[in-house]
């Protein structure tokens, strides 16, 4: 059934984004009014797509803060067999990345170290059976969806010459939680038949904080759910063509 899905770039794709921050937007500005607290954006990548391939259907789902059991209990109603489509970013919130990335700001090296070392642990030995569950539930309400699993950056270029703020040691630290957290989620989307778009390599061009064209924000403490998030660029020139690439 998996090979069977119909191609995403054909005329009339029903289309549903679903997930979290990453896939609302969250960093991108232009948040859509009644999209609330999940701050979905236009600049957003499933926006951006929609509106260069004006698909039959596009349901906007994704939210900020959503976690796999979000993502089930108030996205996948938006599926059904008729969806050809389907994007999600997920699993960051449920290792508690944000809180680490904001711990490591606040109290240095030695607990950045410890926290990014426990949301590891709970990425090898927890997410994978978390992500299982949502993708198998993905799959049962759109059997004929193409499903495109989309990573998440690696943050710090650490081969900078000046960047102030974490010390290097923590920068690699995030760096190397985040490489644990696509590889665990690479490893089930391709358990579960589903495809996965890594960003990675886009951001690593230059585009990564301490970089001067960087696409993410660093630590922002006047606005803190957009600090390690993709600007519009990121969106555009990262997440976009990473999704494009295998969704057409």
């Amino acid at each position: 059934m998996l090979g069977l899905a119909v191609p995403a770039s054909a005329a009339g794709a029903n289309y549903v984004a679903l997930g979290d921050s990453y896939s609302s937007g969250v960093g991108a500005g232009s948040y859509i009014a009644d999209s609330g607290s999940c701050d979905r954006s236009t600049k957003a990548y499933p926006s951006l797509w929609a509106a260069a391939h004006a698909p039959a259907s596009f349901a906007f789902v994704a939210c900020s803060g959503a976690k796999t059991t979000d993502v089930t209990a108030n996205q996948l109603s938006a599926l059904s067999t008729n969806t050809t489509l389907v994007s999600i970013s997920i699993g960051g919130n449920d290792v508690g990345f944000a809180g680490v990335m904001a711990d490591c700001n606040i109290y240095g090296t030695t607990t950045c170290v410890n926290e990014v070392n426990a949301a590891e642990n709970v990425a090898r030995t927890q997410l994978p059976g978390w992500l299982t569950t949502v993708y198998s539930q993905i799959r049962t309400r759109a059997p004929n969806a193409r499903v495109v699993v989309l990573s998440y950056p690696r943050f710090y270029d650490l081969s900078a010459w000046w960047c102030p703020g974490l010390s290097g040691t923590s920068r690699s630290k995030i760096n190397e939680g985040a490489d644990v957290l696509d590889g665990v989620t690479k490893t089930a989307a391709a358990n579960a038949g589903f495809s996965f778009a890594d960003v990675r390599a886009a951001f690593a061009n230059g585009h990564e904080i301490c970089d001067y064209n960087k696409w993410l924000h660093s630590i922002d403490w006047a606005n803190i759910s957009q600090s390690y998030h993709p600007n519009a660029d990121g969106q555009s020139g990262g997440y976009l063509p990473a999704f494009a690439a295998v969704a057409g």
